[in-house]
């Protein structure tokens, strides 16, 4: 059988890149979950950041966490994968629980708390507390897409 290769300009266009991030869904026995306050732009989110070239994504999870809010953790499972269309990001969500270490901010964080699942609604914006709220539901993993402001539906 002979397959015809189109030579259109969007055939030969360079695939889009993409960024691979990862962040944890630090739930305490308690239920209180992990949270920083970015020192970038004073939003609050799920500690987390790029992952290396050379790291798995558990490692790189333990890592971020580590550097963010100086808390050790063990990851758990992959409860979510999140796309923000606007910029490329797929960010891959780990629930992990807390296995040491002392909250404290860092040159990324100006603030460490624990939160309730009331309060990280009410702190942070849609596109983030989905990420956490899925990670305590036990039905992921969950895949959605957002374009920085809001959820995108699937389909």
């Amino acid at each position: 059988m002979l397959l015809h290769m189109s030579t259109s300009r969007e055939a030969r266009s360079t695939p889009s890149l993409h960024s691979v991030s990862v962040a944890g869904a630090v739930v305490r026995e308690d239920g209180r979950l992990l949270a920083i306050r970015r020192a970038d732009n004073g939003t609050w989110e799920l500690p987390g950041g790029v992952l290396e070239v050379d790291e798995t994504p558990e490692a790189g999870v333990a890592r971020e966490v580590l550097e963010e809010t100086g808390i050790h953790i063990e990851v758990d499972e992959l409860t979510g994968v999140y796309k923000n269309t606007t910029r490329g990001i797929v960010a891959l969500v780990f629930r992990c629980k807390p296995s040491g270490g002392t909250e404290r901010t860092s040159s990324e964080s100006t603030a460490v708390s624990w939160l309730t699942p009331e309060e990280v609604s009410d702190r942070m914006s849609e596109v983030y507390a989905v990420r956490l709220l899925d990670a305590l539901d036990g039905n992921g993993p969950h895949v959605r897409s957002h374009d920085g402001k809001r959820l995108i539906p699937a389909g």
